[in-house]
């Protein structure tokens, strides 16, 4: 099989995972949609996958917003006739002690990180043709090991974790749905914690062990390669050196 002409909306595509996996399979001949809440960010991305020959559209999205995400699939059917791949991927990581009670960090995190993924389902499984479609999903190692400060991230990424479960249980034939739980990636997810001792710990993790991005890139077009009757039902990727 082959990735070049499959359609794919990556949501979170102007930094890190995102913007990687846009420029890998974008590189190996996909038509790219890339929705991130920095439009100048995915534009960038977009005209770098274009300067190399391949085909890349972009739209504003807020992934806490259903309507902006099925927009962001209207726009892959309008410019490239269909949607073939969905990678739910957009997230925040505000991390904090739960006796800190920073109830609003905790809400964003439900947010984006699963009624993002909620929405991006809602968006594609109408838009998919019928027997065929892939949901990729971006969950995380967070919720396999669970660590101090990590308690609302990791239940977020555990729900999507149940919610990609249920929805292979309920697919007819043809739709294919894949899991990856990335492990330390050198992306900016921990801007987004406030500043003390749990982002100084983050940072110097990642500074050590990291993986880059390009990694999980590779990994989601592993699992997008496959036969159409083959189901790459979850990956995990990270470091040699992470506990």
């Amino acid at each position: 099989m082959t990735i070049a002409n499959k359609v794919v909306v990556i949501t979170g595509a102007g930094t890190g995972i995102g913007r990687a996996t846009a420029v890998h399979l974008g590189s190996l001949g996909a038509k790219v949609v890339l929705g991130a809440r920095r439009e100048a960010q995915i534009a960038e991305v977009a005209e770098s996958i274009r300067a190399t020959g391949g085909e890349a559209a972009y739209r504003a999205t807020d992934v806490t917003s259903a309507e902006e995400v099925k927009a962001l699939v209207s726009l892959a059917i309008e410019r490239f006739g269909r949607l073939d791949v969905m990678i739910n991927n957009a997230g925040v990581a505000p991390l904090s002690r739960l006796d800190e009670g920073k109830v609003g960090e905790w809400e964003a995190m439900i947010d984006v990180n699963l009624r993002g993924v909620l929405n991006g389902i809602a968006a594609a499984l109408p838009a998919f043709e019928t027997g065929g479609g892939h949901i990729v999903n971006v969950v995380s190692t967070a919720g396999l090991k669970i660590v101090p400060t990590m308690g609302v991230y990791a239940a977020t990424k555990n729900a999507v974790r149940t919610i990609s479960e249920a929805l292979r249980q309920e697919s007819q034939a043809g739709l294919r749905v894949t899991e990856i739980s990335p492990g330390f990636v050198a992306t900016n997810l921990g801007d987004s914690m406030p500043e003390g001792p749990a982002k100084e710990a983050v940072a110097a993790r990642m500074k050590d062990i990291a993986l880059p991005p390009e990694a999980v890139a590779k990994a989601i077009a592993y699992a997008l390669e496959q036969p159409p009757g083959v189901e790459i039902g979850s990956i995990v990727i990270r470091p040699t050196m992470q506990d």
